[in-house]
């Protein structure tokens, strides 16, 4: 049978091409399936938009040969605060905080722009001599046989691959039509997404700041510039991003306070509705899951893309030496080793993103006597503060050699 692909990718955001560059540079043959046209990703304009990387997830970027083209626009995460309050009255009495000097390896991640990262990756996608890009195309059928898959486009295209991986976002078609089942629940939350001009510098410092309807990010981009991710419930949320932008700074000031001096608005402002959205199974015969096709979940830890970024790493990682080895990368039993190794770490990170939205994403006053002693106690031990700074790193678990910077 003559294949159009040893692997075909449905999805063309971030995972997508980070999981084509990682194949290819492994002598696989891709085809990545975009639905989006090419001139819509990576545009030159600032929307505001940020990407909180973890260490490892740059170090993934380098050894797939895209981080040199991000860096210059980066900015490194040297400390990240963690506070508890109410908008208007400042944070609690404890500050949980971390600081990169802490370890050894430099900053705890950077942030970058999602125009930078979109285009470095579309940009390597296209200079690939193994990669093939499709856009403004939609898969619209997927029939498995015993020795591959068969991808139908909208347009009429077909196209044949020893396997298809699903890096199409919570709403995946990749898993519906493998008939992979989803459980998940609606938070009542929605992040109002933006980015904001302030007069003092932010000296690489990210801000988490809990407040009873959910959490405010305040993270750190190049100059005197910082993305916001807030998060109110669904109608609130609604109310303030119908505001024009004199009331919805009105809204943001008393919850972002003065330390960094005046703000202002800069670029674009979205809403995200939350929800938990996780795929009974991430494989099944000659179909794996990566990213938010595989699991979406509370952005309260900043966790999204590095989540995928480890799919990523450790799918590449399951197939290149499941080649080596003669096996059929395909089969189901070489897939389930790719599942094995990234479900614990995921179902430990959805544990822990429900439980901290459930512990500070209320006004119980119980609860909130004992989150603060809880940031006070972390604070107060380095060994198990260094614990955490290594974990936002993404330095802990079985890490995946591109995780490391190693090639494959």
């Amino acid at each position: 049978m003559k294949l159009d692909a040893d692997i075909l990718i449905v999805g063309g955001g971030l995972n997508g091409p980070a999981l084509g560059l990682a194949l290819a540079d492994t002598g696989f043959d891709v085809t990545i399936v975009d639905a989006m046209p090419k001139g819509a990703r990576g545009t030159d304009g600032f929307d505001g938009r940020g990407y909180a990387l973890a260490l490892a997830s740059t170090r993934l970027l380098g050894a797939i040969g895209v981080w040199p083209k991000v860096a210059p626009n980066a900015q490194a995460l040297l400390d990240i605060r963690i506070s508890d309050g109410r908008a208007g009255e400042g944070p609690g009495p404890f500050v949980l905080e971390f600081d990169h000097a802490e370890i050894d390896e430099g900053p705890m991640g950077f942030m970058v722009e999602d125009r930078f990262l979109s285009r470095a990756f579309l940009d390597a996608v296209e200079a690939h001599p193994r990669i093939t890009l499709i856009d403004q195309e939609t898969v619209v059928a997927q029939e498995v046989d015993t020795a591959s898959v068969t991808l139908t486009l909208g347009s009429g295209k077909v196209l044949t691959g020893r396997m298809v991986v699903g890096c199409d976002g919570r709403r995946s078609g990749t898993c519906e039509r493998a008939g992979i089942t989803r459980r998940g629940h609606d938070y009542g939350q929605t992040s109002l997404v933006c980015a904001v001009d302030h007069e003092l510098p932010h000296q690489g410092a990210a801000h988490q700041f809990f407040m009873p309807p959910g959490p405010l990010a305040i993270l750190p981009l190049p100059g005197n510039q910082s993305s916001i991710v807030w998060t109110e419930s669904h109608a609130e949320a609604a109310r303030i991003q119908a505001l024009e932008d004199d009331g919805y700074l009105a809204e943001l000031r008393p919850r972002f306070g003065s330390f960094l001096g005046e703000i202002s608005l800069a670029g674009k402002r979205f809403t995200y509705p939350l929800n938990l959205t996780v795929a009974e199974h991430y494989v099944t015969d000659r179909v794996a899951l990566v990213g938010d096709a595989a699991h979406g979940m509370h952005p309260i830890a900043g966790q999204g893309l590095n989540a995928g970024l480890k799919d990523v790493a450790a799918l590449a990682e399951v197939l290149a030496l499941a080649r080596r080895r003669g096996e059929d990368i395909g089969r189901i039993d070489v897939l389930e080793r790719y599942q094995q190794w990234r479900r614990f770490d995921v179902m430990q990170m959805v544990g822990t993103t429900e439980l901290t939205n459930r512990l500070f994403s209320n006004d119980n006053p119980i609860l909130r006597t004992t989150r603060d002693l809880g940031l006070g106690l972390v604070n107060a031990f380095p060994s198990l503060r260094r614990t955490f700074i290594r974990e936002a790193a993404g330095l802990t678990g079985d890490l995946p050699k591109l995780l490391q910077g190693r090639q494959i």
